[in-house]
């Protein structure tokens, strides 16, 4: 499905002075009907733009490949775009997306472990020459629909987070590199470099030193057999928290530089996702209905009234596992939401749940949480939920409201990064007034 115009022309709210993300949540919500009451996220391109700039500080050596099927969304492939990042795709939307905005077809991955034949002749057709491979199946697939397919070899990393049961090792071994070298040889396949992934729930740095000496090992494989690879790919696995990339880049560098000096002509990439949108995202959801239980299971009010037991909250939002919040099937972790209502710190905190509207059992957005006790129409904001959260699973994505602060926007610029000229389908448009608390739609139930 191609991107309508609607979806390349975008307005940005440019804020002035001290307005903030939370401001134009109530603006939002303010400015909608009783009767809409949705669901909408806020995205901070400002905080896409910094991540860029944290990159190019502590890892200049490896060029960012933006993962797409992390976040999709339009607004923010043509700024990664602008910014000179090249892209993961794993689907055909994915790909005419990119299109769209002029990206090169070399700056272009096809990443995913099983593609379709239709994938991979769509990608011969449109020029894209990368493509992840780590079996010979998938291989002789490639060999029959695109001949001239240059593969990165993905090599399973071995002793990455072997404490985590639900892990599940992606990639080829070292021992069976040397088979699909040959059979790559055999059907006249060009590989052309390899790939490794090592997750941010990884924090020994052994892993990043078995990876680049295999690698390596690879590298040398290749050369035995006439190949002269040229690209090392380090994966994903960048958790957006500027520590964690200080600390990668630390274990990183000296790994690259004894293995893979520059004298070499290897160039460097991974493949961040999360790191560049989980912070630049917030969702705003509303709450639908509410339950109150003892926590004996007790539903009876004058249990909880005469001190029996305490009470416990479900409450049910418009919003939930099977459209904003389906990155929790990916085994992800659900933050904690802030209240958007002013309370004192005197005020009860109660043990409550969070569900969508599905009636579902898999539709449980927090297990249990410690908040005061809500209202039907209280408004509730989720932090750094832009990563696998813009995906469409039987319900229509959320509006989404893109904005950036003029001092980000200027500043920006002071570091070479020039956005104004760049991106061509964005339109700034002046920030509102802060509304006023009589006005502010915080307090008002549905």
């Amino acid at each position: 499905m191609k991107a309508t115009l609607d979806e390349l022309l975008c307005s940005v709210e440019l804020l002035e002075g001290d307005t903030a993300i939370l401001d134009v949540i109530n603006k939002h919500i303010f400015d909608q009907t009783q009767a809409q009451k949705s669901a909408f996220f806020v995205a901070d391109l400002g905080a896409i733009v910094w991540q860029q700039i944290r990159w190019k500080t502590h890892m200049d050596q490896v060029r960012p490949f933006y993962d797409v099927k992390c976040n999709s969304s339009a607004v923010v492939v043509e700024i990664l775009a602008a910014l000179g990042t090249g892209f993961v795709c794993s689907s055909k939307h994915e790909l005419e997306l990119i299109k769209n905005f002029g990206v090169p077809a070399q700056d272009v991955i096809l990443g995913g472990a099983c593609k379709q034949l239709s994938l991979i002749k769509y990608a011969a057709k449109h020029g894209v020459q990368l493509l992840v491979c780590d079996n010979e199946a998938e291989m002789r697939k490639i060999a029959r629909c695109h001949p001239n397919a240059k593969l990165l070899l993905q090599v399973y990393t071995a002793g990455c987070c072997e404490h985590d049961e639900t892990a599940m090792p992606f990639g080829c071994t070292l021992k069976d590199c040397r088979h699909l070298l040959e059979c790559a040889k055999e059907l006249g396949l060009t590989v052309t470099g390899v790939k490794f992934h090592i997750p941010s729930c990884c924090a020994e740095p052994e892993a990043f030193t078995h990876a680049v000496s295999d690698a390596r090992c690879v590298f040398d494989m290749g050369a035995e057999l006439g190949y002269a690879m040229s690209i090392l790919d380090v994966g994903g696995g960048f958790d957006g928290v500027e520590a964690q990339l200080e600390k990668v880049n630390r274990v990183l560098k000296p790994m690259l530089d004894a293995y893979f000096p520059q004298s070499t002509g290897v160039s460097v990439i991974a493949e961040p996702g999360a790191y560049y949108v989980s912070a630049a995202f917030s969702l705003a959801v509303s709450v639908i209905s509410k339950k109150m239980a003892t926590q004996n299971g007790n539903n009876h009010a004058q249990d909880t009234l005469s001190g029996i037991d305490e009470p416990e909250f479900t409450y049910c939002l418009n919003d939930g596992v099977f459209g904003s919040f389906a990155y929790k099937l990916l085994e992800e972790s659900v933050p904690v939401p802030s209240l958007l209502k002013e309370t004192s710190a005197e005020e009860p905190l109660f043990s409550s749940s969070l569900w969508g509207s599905s009636n579902d059992g898999l539709d449980q957005v927090l297990e249990s949480c410690l908040i005061p006790e809500l209202s039907v129409g209280d408004w509730l904001v989720f932090n750094h939920v832009g990563a696998n959260s813009l995906r469409v699973m039987g319900e229509p994505t959320p509006l989404v409201h893109y904005i950036i602060s003029a001092q980000d926007w200027y500043e920006i610029q002071n570091y070479g990064v020039i956005l104004d000229t760049a991106l061509k389908n964005f339109c700034l448009v002046p920030c509102f007034q802060k509304p006023s608390l009589s006005e502010s739609a915080i307090s008002t139930p549905a």
